[in-house]
């Protein structure tokens, strides 16, 4: 095909007749589907979890951040459909890919996911279509392994059909972020494959970022999250370093960040969790292996808040050996299982290592977590305990692990004897609880 069909396409995008499809339907391909269809576009998502695509058809939604009667309106309108039929493929002008990235236990990335799906794509892909992945992922992904896929009909990229890659930056729980007041990076394989991309994006996102390739994009994410996981590993470990020196590390973190230049405030925890920062760093370090290049950063940081649970129980079992108690037989709470506040995402969540530490341990061990009902350890359900005054008056410690709103922490002070802070989500103030702080 001509240039004309780059053309073609993005008049049809321009006009907002592009069928558009967005495979996976998770906390990153849900809200871009609604952004598309909120913009005019007919929206077309693919899921292989029959649960989540008659969940969507019925006009219910499942990710807190999306309003359901919106979902709803969309649904009703056949704006938005969701499907587990891949052949709808051939059918769309533009589609997102956006399935999970795993790794394995190996610690190697898990590229399954991508490929099924780029491999479903290429069984009934059409001329003048325009796929981006937005699953994160190593530098190299989409040009060796996606674009092999997409070309095996024998179709010229940057013809017959545009790759890109443009990296998610979806923020669960955050109200003053979204797909759309964020600003998309995207990256072509060809320069016209960025064209026909970021006309696609440039409907539905206030800002796009152009870069030079989609191994630079794939490298702009995995910057964004190493620096993050490098400079938490970092608050981690000054935080072992205070409790060492009998130093209290918030506020050190308090009066440093007064400074108005020069020092950016990262705070410490429990851990890390969710589907970017504990993950996306080990991709880059696994690839950098491969060039015989071994990333220290991120191999140190990645050990240092590997650590973090083990090191929140021994602060637990410190503070019960002053009150007297051993772990073993002691009765302890754990206050939210989610990976970070106001979301019920459990991926990689430090609370689960808590608690299997403390079981090993042989504590008695329970949570409470308003947005997880329950939660599988070791192929054993456990579900959150009903929370209620008497439940925090009856245990030797609660370890507050993800700082919810929900959460009321001068109750929660005033109804127990022993309360390990790992947010400082008390701070200032008082109650009959000794409090801990990592």
């Amino acid at each position: 095909m001509s240039k004309s069909s780059s053309t073609s396409l993005i008049d049809k995008i321009q006009k907002k007749e592009a069928r558009v499809g967005i495979i996976g339907l998770g906390y990153v391909g849900l809200p871009l589907a609604v952004e598309f269809a909120q913009v005019g576009y007919h929206v077309v998502g693919i899921d292989t979890d029959p649960i989540k695509v008659d969940t969507l058809n019925n006009g219910d939604c499942y990710i807190a951040d999306i309003p359901t009667k919106i979902l709803r309106d969309m649904v009703s309108t056949g704006q938005l459909i969701a499907t587990q039929n891949y052949e709808v493929i051939g059918e769309l002008d533009a589609i997102s890919i956006c399935v999970p990235t795993p790794l394995r236990k190996t610690r190697d990335p898990d590229m399954s996911y991508i490929v099924a799906a780029t491999e479903k794509i290429g069984e009934h892909l059409r001329p003048s279509t325009v796929i981006i992945l937005e699953s994160t992922t190593y530098p190299g992904t989409t040009a060796e392994l996606v674009l092999p896929i997409m070309l095996k009909n024998g179709y010229v990229v940057g013809e017959d059909v545009f790759l890109a890659y443009s990296p998610e930056r979806i923020d669960p729980a955050n109200s003053t972020y979204g797909v759309r007041n964020t600003p998309k990076v995207i990256g072509g394989v060809t320069s016209v494959c960025c064209d026909v991309a970021m006309a696609l994006y440039n409907t539905v996102v206030d800002q796009v970022v152009q870069v030079s390739s989609t191994q630079a994009a794939e490298m702009v994410k995995l910057l964004e999250n190493t620096f993050r996981a490098v400079n938490i590993g970092l608050i981690n470990e000054v935080t072992i370093m205070c409790d060492k020196l009998g130093i209290d590390v918030w506020e050190v973190i308090a009066a440093a960040k007064t400074k108005p230049f020069g020092y950016m405030p990262f705070y410490p925890g429990p851990g890390l969790g969710g589907h970017c920062i504990p993950i996306d760093p080990l991709y880059l370090s696994w690839k950098l292996k491969s060039l015989n290049f071994n990333a220290r950063f991120i191999e140190l940081a990645d050990e240092i808040n590997t650590n973090m649970p083990r090191y929140v129980v021994q602060k637990v079992a410190e503070s019960l050996n002053e009150d007297s108690k051993p772990v073993r037989g002691s009765r302890v709470l754990i206050l939210g299982v989610a990976y970070k506040a106001d979301v019920d995402d459990v991926r990689e969540a430090p609370a689960l290592d808590i608690i299997q530490l403390l079981m090993q341990q042989g504590a008695v061990v329970n949570y409470h977590d308003p947005h997880v009902p329950d939660i599988q350890l070791d192929g054993v359900d456990i579900c959150s305990v009903d929370y209620e005054m008497p439940m925090l008056e009856s245990v030797d410690c609660v370890i507050i692990v993800t700082d919810h709103s929900y959460y009321n922490w001068a109750d929660i002070l005033n109804h127990t004897n022993l309360v390990v802070d790992t947010r400082n989500a008390t701070v200032g103030l008082k109650g009959l609880a000794r409090v801990v702080k990592i």
